[in-house]
């Protein structure tokens, strides 16, 4: 195979006289342009950072004197002009473009500096229609294509982050390639996410569920020691979204957060936001990405006491996820179990110092849970492609429940089963899960029949029983949940054997009769929610 050059024809140092510097975030650019200033380059910029710069009492021309032609239409042109682009594209040692800068008067650019006007942000905060429309830039977005494009001449900074290594790599007044050639890259990679934004939002605007085109793009929050495992490089992409969670969340204390911290974070979170905290608080304990435990209790102590009574060997090593602030007393617990991570929208002095004893458990605070009914998008890769699909946001309180048997459960059997069904969402298919009097009994995941998956989570609960000393495993008068339909009787006689006498399920299935007359032989209650859970 071909050795392709990663080098153009170019000189290796490009000196620097003459910089445009357009933003629309102002951090750190004054102090920029005065080092720049400091080193005899010529400042030309637009609009309000023209006007900060002035401000700071720095010698600066606006892009209208170089062009010959004022700002209209609001600011929307100013930028897109041949003195600008001219400036930004020209090859500087070919003659033709020479020529054509001198019989135009088209003067060089070697730096341009420039960030977009805030469209992820305005989104995010959920502007209206004009106002989000308003705030997609477009002569941004031209020049820095323009001189990422020319990076053998120019160098292109998008991002206030590289101000310090801008200044470094100006020591003598000039930029190397390799530094021109990586800022070209970051500059491409941001205006391809900025647009992926945008396609995005209208798609949702308008309604259009699956557009021909689909782009997702995200900035990197931290690069990871690496992936799954050790032999894989991994990071940690943030795609703006105001969603309270594993990325938007504050790390409080505790080691970097892995791969699969992060992935198990994210659904333990997602779990248990599932439970309100105005019904009462409630707990997840999560292992590699299962639910091995989810509860409520009168305290959130009693919740994570419960949850972690159903399989405390699993815990092990797991990821806590709480529904409301983190306490004193239930730090006190939590502390005295191997945990990875706990996830909160909060946590009290008392707990912070509590945790602080164990300097590396990672504690995250979000300030929120997210909301399990709003919309979004869910991806995965593929071999030559993505798979993205609406994040499965269907609440079983939302569903039209239909009993199918010929007993109705009784009011006590209806809350197991609505608690059963919101654990089995977040259970790997083929999910069975077993709950009594607001906790799981036994969990059975990720099997690829789901009648192991129901002999798996009586297992479980029969262990849970001896560890707790109990005379009986939990899942005896308990409701059972199947995230799918059950496909034959065994399913359904495996949850029996183990205690079930009320069973939650999709229906659908060609062999529901057969099923719902081995639940009316055993006298056990069945309900169809006539909504799929599969979670891969």
């Amino acid at each position: 195979m071909a050795v392709i050059s990663k080098k153009i024809p170019a000189p290796d140092r490009v000196a620097v006289r003459t910089a445009l510097l357009s933003v629309s975030d102002k951090a750190g650019i004054v102090d920029l342009a005065r080092a720049l200033a400091g080193k005899g380059v010529r400042l030309l910029s637009t609009g309000g950072t023209h006007k900060a710069l002035s401000d700071a009492g720095l010698a600066v021309t606006d892009v209208s004197d170089v062009t010959g032609f004022p700002e209209i239409m609001d600011g929307r042109v100013k930028t897109l002009h041949p003195s600008v682009h001219g400036g930004l594209l020209a090859i500087r040692d070919d003659a033709e473009h020479v020529e054509a800068m001198k019989a135009h008067g088209i003067g060089a650019i070697d730096l341009a500096v420039i960030n977009l006007y805030p469209f992820e942000d305005v989104r995010a905060k959920g502007g209206d229609y004009p106002t989000t429309v308003e705030n997609i830039d477009i002569g941004g977005p031209a020049m820095i294509r323009a001189s990422a494009k020319n990076h053998a001449y120019v160098t292109i900074v998008t991002d206030p982050a590289d101000y310090p290594a801008l200044l470094e790599e100006l020591a003598d007044g000039s930029t190397t390639y390799a530094f021109r050639q990586q800022m070209a890259a970051k500059a491409y990679a941001r205006t391809a996410a900025y647009d992926a934004a945008i396609s995005n939002w209208f798609a949702e605007a308008l309604d259009m569920s699956m557009p021909r085109h689909r782009v997702l793009g995200g900035v990197l929050k931290e690069e990871m020691r690496y992936g799954e495992n050790p032999h894989q490089k991994a990071g940690f992409y943030v795609t703006g979204e105001n969603r309270p969670g594993v990325a938007t969340a504050t790390l409080l204390q505790g080691k970097q957060l892995s791969y699969n911290n992060i992935n198990d974070t994210d659904a333990a979170f997602e779990l248990v936001a599932e439970f309100l905290p105005e019904n009462g608080p409630a707990c997840a304990i999560i292992k590699h990405a299962n639910p091995c435990g989810v509860a409520t209790g009168r305290t959130l102590k009693e919740a994570y006491a419960r949850a972690l009574a159903c399989d405390p060997v699993s815990a092990f090593g797991g990821i806590i996820a709480l529904n409301s602030t983190l306490d004193g007393e239930t730090a006190e617990e939590i502390v005295k179990l191997f945990t990875e991570v706990i996830i909160a929208p909060d946590a009290d002095e008392t707990a912070r110092a509590i945790i602080a004893g164990k300097p590396n458990l990672r504690l995250l605070v979000t300030g929120a849970l997210p909301d399990p009914r709003v919309p979004g998008l869910s991806a995965k890769t593929v071999s030559g492609g993505l798979l993205v699909q609406s994040r499965d946001n269907g609440m079983v309180e939302d569903l039209e429940l239909k009993v199918v048997t010929r007993r109705a459960p009784t009011a006590q059997e209806l809350e197991d089963m609505k608690f059963a069904f919101k654990v089995a969402k977040h259970v790997k298919s083929n999910a069975v899960v077993y709950a009594k009097d607001g906790q799981t009994a036994g969990i059975g995941a990720g099997q690829m029949s789901r009648v192991d998956s129901a002999r798996i989570a009586g297992l479980k609960a029969e262990e849970a029983a001896k560890a707790m000393g109990l005379a009986e495993p939990l899942t005896r008068g308990s409701a059972v949940a199947s995230e799918a339909f059950l496909p034959f009787a065994d399913g359904l006689l495996s949850a029996i054997a183990a205690g079930a006498t009320a069973v939650i399920q999709p229906g659908g299935s060609m062999r529901d009769a057969e099923v719902i007359a081995a639940a009316d032989e055993a006298g056990v209650a069945m309900v169809f929610t006539g909504m799929r859970h599969f979670r891969h």
